[in-house]
């Protein structure tokens, strides 16, 4: 009885333990509000915002440069695909998706056909690229994804004069996996890589708090929850799980050990 009701406090506190968890890393999830967007930037400053799980149209030509900008939070996973719809009549073409981060870094895929040539009368060139998991913190001289806006750059490369100008279609569309613990490290940014400049100049006396006060984002699109990019993850909840189970075990091994307690037998005349 003794080891069932140990089993027991185990399985419920390991039910307690990962219950919040789980409700506190939810999936992305398509936005509800407003249409999809139909155009797509032509630079970094003016990379059209979409959302993650939301699918985005445009309309442009061989030989421009297509941008959209989207949130990645730490310990998320994006996936880019896009779709490019072509003329009926052209010849071979090779199509690139290129992912920067909010530093304007290019980002490698971890894979995915990032590159892709369709051959001479295709319909259309699908493309996708799966990103590392964006780290909370990362040194200074690393490379590593991080948490803020991420850009995508969608264009055709190694043209031939008589393609250059036909008309396209193009949808792209984000997901991301919820990587978890797994990806956690000890530290945060202080902020996320979200672009802004400052509204006003401290040159003519506002003290550096007013500056930051008056400062104009450019980019307000962010995860669904906000961002998070803080010391908390699941990792703590398993920690603190297998803490539990294991001083629960060491009090059941004591239990089977220790015996029954009383003193042996003297035989008579001993």
């Amino acid at each position: 009885m003794r080891i069932a009701h140990i089993l027991g406090a185990a399985a419920l506190a390991l039910g307690l333990a990962a219950g919040p968890a789980a409700a506190d890393s939810p999936s992305p999830s398509p936005s509800q509000s407003g249409s999809a967007p139909t155009l797509a930037g032509t630079s970094f400053r003016t990379a059209t915002e979409i959302e993650q799980g939301q699918r985005a149209t445009a309309s442009g030509a061989t030989g421009d440069y297509m941008y959209w900008s989207f949130p990645a939070d730490a310990g998320q996973r994006p996936t880019v695909h896009a779709t490019v719809r072509l003329p009926r009549s052209h010849a071979a073409q090779t199509w690139q998706i290129d992912v920067y981060d909010g530093l304007r870094r290019r980002q490698a895929c971890q894979y995915g056909a990032q590159t892709r040539t369709a051959a001479a009368g295709a319909a259309s060139v699908d493309l996708a690229c799966v990103l590392r998991t964006v780290r909370a913190w990362s040194e200074p001289w690393a490379n590593d994804p991080l948490p803020g806006t991420y850009y995508i750059r969608l264009t055709a490369v190694g043209l031939t004069d008589a393609d250059l100008g036909l008309p396209v279609d193009a949808e792209v569309r984000v997901d991301a996996k919820d990587i978890g613990g797994a990806a956690a490290v000890d530290g945060s940014l202080a902020r996320p890589l979200v672009p802004g400049i400052a509204a006003s100049s401290r040159t003519d006396g506002t003290d550096e708090k007013d500056a930051s006060a008056s400062s104009a984002v450019l980019s307000a699109v962010e995860p669904d929850g906000g961002w998070s990019s803080g010391w908390w993850s699941d990792r703590w909840v398993w920690t603190a799980v297998g803490g539990v189970l294991a001083a629960l075990a060491g009090v059941g091994g004591y239990a089977l050990t220790r015996g029954s307690g009383r003193p042996s037998r003297v035989p008579p005349g001993a």
